[in-house]
């Protein structure tokens, strides 16, 4: 069993999660609860491959071996049900830097690009940075879950000729994990009106007890004609740094597209790490990941009942996945300013900011659970004696 709530110092190592901040904000002691990285080590084979191959002491060129193909196809068969081969499956360094291709391979300058609001803010800031057209279909929120508006949805193909929706599943910010029904609709809806889905699947292993994934492709084998599906190993076994993610493509014509933009970008090569942490930790990381399952859903409950007891003007999202959670602070008729000075003058706590998920965003907030509980609870207490003042 791990140890989750062993106490692991990670200032002073460069971490973006727990360094940036007393410069970002110009303020000391700041409890950082923010940015979708974990405080926990990765599983000891991950450790133990990665030390081996730096004790060889050389560093020279690399290529994928087809072990490394065989770890992602049988964790993605056995784990998600999804039936890969190795020609299906290309590399990039991140997931963002793939939606950043998908949106370069498949549409044009101008073209509309739809996402959700609120998701994951580099979806948007992606599609501007392309210069294409954004367009938002915000999501309802229904017994305090997300859903989608497919009406909005329709409205929107009807009326703005989407190329590209970029679905997010599990959601981020919301945590829920789509149903196979609701994938189903999406799907049709799509087909209808010929729109690509890139579907970002980087939470597909951190899905809580009781809820059951589906990866996109698996809804319906036709859906594969026209989606790609972007996975990695970095969200579930805390490996963001190594850089590595994939991308799956079944249909060949996809795949020759994307292929000719990775040779024309020279971004078809990752580091000799991330292949290496990527295969240990689809071939040994199972135990680890079944350990942590559990216990994030523990984490769940904690700020369920703190806020419940000490704070109910909050309406909690209660996740289906991913180790995120989010708070809606609309109670207290605060801007978004006046909310962020709160939390880090009084409360002293880093969290996300809901409006830089989208318009939908504002007077939320995103927390990151994932963490040592003492951490968790000191966060939590931290801002409820804020807000109680």
């Amino acid at each position: 069993m791990v140890n989750f709530n062993e106490a692991i110092q990670r200032r002073g190592t460069n971490s973006i999660k727990w360094d940036s901040i007393e410069k970002t904000y110009q303020k000391k002691d700041l409890l950082p609860l923010w940015i979708a990285d974990m405080d926990f080590k990765a599983p000891l084979a991950v450790q133990e491959a990665l030390a081996e191959f730096v004790s060889q002491g050389i560093y020279g060129y690399s290529f994928a071996p087809d072990s490394l193909y065989e770890s992602i196809i049988n964790w993605q068969k056995n784990r998600h049900n999804y039936e890969l081969t190795k020609e299906e499956t290309l590399f990039n360094s991140g997931v963002v830097p793939s939606i950043a291709a998908a949106i370069h391979a498949y549409s044009s300058v101008g073209d509309a690009i739809l996402v959700n609001d609120p998701v994951y803010p580099p979806f948007s800031a992606t599609v501007k940075d392309a210069k294409r057209t954004l367009v938002r279909s915000p999501l309802l929120k229904m017994n305090g879950q997300f859903e989608f508006d497919f009406d909005d949805l329709e409205k929107k193909m009807q009326t703005h000729t989407i190329k590209l929706f970029i679905l997010c599943n599990p959601h981020n910010p919301g945590g829920r994990v789509w149903t196979r029904a609701e994938l189903q609709k999406i799907g049709l809806l799509c087909k209808q009106y010929g729109v690509l889905i890139v579907s970002d699947e980087i939470h597909q292993d951190l899905i809580l007890p009781s809820y059951t994934f589906h990866s996109f492709q698996t809804v319906d084998p036709s859906f594969a004609d026209f989606s790609i599906v972007l996975a990695a190993p970095t969200k579930t076994f805390n490996l963001a740094s190594i850089k590595n993610s994939m991308i799956f493509i079944k249909n060949k014509e996809l795949r020759k597209t994307m292929l000719a933009l990775q040779h024309e970008w020279r971004f078809d090569e990752i580091n000799t790490f991330g292949y290496i942490a990527t295969e240990a930790a689809y071939r040994e990381g199972a135990e680890w990941l079944d350990d942590l399952l559990p216990f994030l859903a523990h984490q769940v409950q904690i700020v369920r009942d703190h806020f419940k007891e000490h704070l109910p003007q909050v309406e909690v999202m209660i996740p289906q996945g991913t180790y995120l959670m989010w708070l809606d602070f609309s109670a207290f008729e605060l801007s978004d300013s006046q909310l962020q000075d709160i939390l880090i003058e009084k409360a002293g706590v880093v969290l996300n900011y809901g409006y830089t998920f989208g318009p939908h965003g504002r007077q939320h907030i995103r927390l990151n659970i994932a963490c040592q509980e003492e951490i968790l609870k000191e966060g939590l207490t931290r801002l409820t004696n804020a807000f109680k003042e």
